[in-house]
């Protein structure tokens, strides 16, 4: 070894933390305990179920076209956070206002399931909870999907006042998310209804 060296210092590269918009973080959290949520309900539905006296739900057709609704309202959304990016701030409203009126119409569509269940003669309450399950799943995830309605209006407004663009995403990027979660949620619930009459 040569006798000139008296020391060698290893340097390392100072790491840098994972960060992550607060706000988002925030959402993330909140959409997990959405999840959690329903994963619970889903869990209690597949064991109560499996106890004698079960009522088989029949599902509204209106559920399905709810579903075709919700999954439009998505592309829309995915159109207008695109042409944020490209700051065409005309299909940027266009899109969330689209969406806003595809996620009204999956609400009306969600009474008008209500009106096809209680025909059916499935009421929320009774002997039998089976029929409880479905009006309880559906309508919370109608109650989150009005918030995404009021977040999707913020944004719209955002739009409006030229806060909407490719320099500044965020609010859309997180609006964007947090709807996108509810459709799945919807298709989660649509396809475990069907699945687990």
């Amino acid at each position: 070894m040569d006798s000139h060296i008296k020391e060698l210092k290893i340097v390392e590269e100072a790491k840098q933390p994972l960060s992550m918009n607060p706000k988002k973080f925030a959402l993330w959290l909140f959409m997990v305990s959405v999840l959690m949520l329903f994963g619970a309900w889903t869990s209690a539905y597949l064991v109560k179920r499996a106890d004698t006296g079960w009522a088989e739900i029949i599902m509204p057709q209106q559920m399905a076209i709810n579903t075709v609704i919700i999954l439009a309202s998505s592309i829309a959304l995915i159109g207008a956070s695109r042409a944020a990016r490209h700051d065409n701030l005309k299909l940027v409203k266009l899109g969330i206002g689209l969406t806003m009126l595809l996620g009204i119409g999956f609400l009306v569509g969600q009474l008008l399931a209500y009106g096809e269940m209680i025909k059916l003669n499935q009421y929320f309450s009774g002997s039998n909870v089976s029929h409880s399950f479905i009006y309880v799943l559906t309508a919370v995830h109608g109650l989150h999907l009005v918030s995404g309605l009021v977040f999707l209006g913020v944004v719209l407004a955002d739009s409006y006042k030229f806060k909407v663009h490719s320099k500044n995403l965020t609010r859309l990027e997180m609006c964007s998310t947090y709807w996108h979660f509810l459709g799945i949620l919807w298709l989660y619930l649509f396809v475990f209804l069907k699945l687990n009459p």
